[in-house]
């Protein structure tokens, strides 16, 4: 950094952000052959290609934010609100799931048997596993808070504990989802309640899984000394995105488990 006579990060040549289109095209092309053709190879070179540049991609940022200083205060500046417009974004994506919910659920039409749940639903009980998910995401909130107060005051193992149990809650609910899936008395193709409840949930469920890869990544830099008391924007934003996920849990329960049913 002794060269710059500025704060900001000017981003050197790179090979990902060419290497990812392409791996994306893969990707996309190859899902279209596994659709019509029942073709599988494409699909894999592209989802391999994909994930490696995105390890590769998300490697160099790393050692970019860790070992260069690149991450200068007002870079970290630019990054949260970058991150706070993610999540914005992804309040109003899942707002347009809300939506298709509650526009079904509080004017039934004929089709539906004017009522919800729809004829010859049945919907699952929103007090056994439902509501031990609740719990588990909601314990998963207080250990990612804990550990982030006790990596703000040096107490390392003690993040590196509480950050672990984090990752164990945000993998126990994605098995206790499966275990619902997989016992659920309805499927995606069960009229409207169908589609609405598993494209919601669904899609929440991936947003835990990525959630927890998101920690996994932050646990692994942890127990390697990348984050300090005042440099680990990394960990804040897998924190937020964290608490954004229990937000939206919190309104699917409400809505769709417990009001829904």
């Amino acid at each position: 950094m002794s060269h710059q006579t500025h704060p900001f990060h000017m981003v050197h040549p790179s090979p990902w952000p060419l290497a990812g289109a392409m791996a994306a095209m893969l990707l996309t092309t190859g899902l279209t052959f596994w659709f019509h053709y029942n073709s599988c190879p494409l699909l894999l070179l592209g989802l391999t290609s994909a994930l490696l540049v995105m390890f590769q991609w998300w490697r160099d940022i790393v050692r970019e934010s860790t070992f260069l200083g690149h991450h200068t205060p007002p870079v970290q500046k630019g990054l949260r609100y970058g991150m706070i417009l993610f999540i914005t974004s992804e309040v109003f994506f899942f707002l347009g799931f809300f939506w298709a919910f509650y526009h079904s659920s509080l004017s039934p039409t004929p089709e539906l048997g004017g009522q919800w749940p729809p004829t010859g639903i049945t919907p699952l009980d929103p007090f056994e596993v439902p509501l031990l998910n609740t719990a588990v995401l909601l314990a998963s909130g207080v250990t990612v808070t804990w550990a982030h107060h006790s990596l703000m005051n040096t107490h390392r193992m003690q993040a590196i504990h509480a950050l672990a149990l984090t990752v164990l809650l945000g993998f126990y609910f994605t098995t206790l989802q499966a275990m619902e899936y997989y016992e659920a008395p309805f499927t995606i193709a069960d009229s409207t309640y169908g589609s609405t409840f598993f494209v919601a949930t669904g899609f929440h469920g991936l947003h835990v899984i990525i959630g927890s890869i998101f920690l996994t990544v932050c646990l692994y830099r942890q127990t390697k000394y990348h984050f300090t008391s005042n440099h680990h924007f990394g960990f804040e934003a897998a924190a937020w995105y964290w608490h954004f996920v229990d937000m939206i849990w919190l309104f699917l329960y409400i809505s769709i488990y417990w009001w829904g049913s």
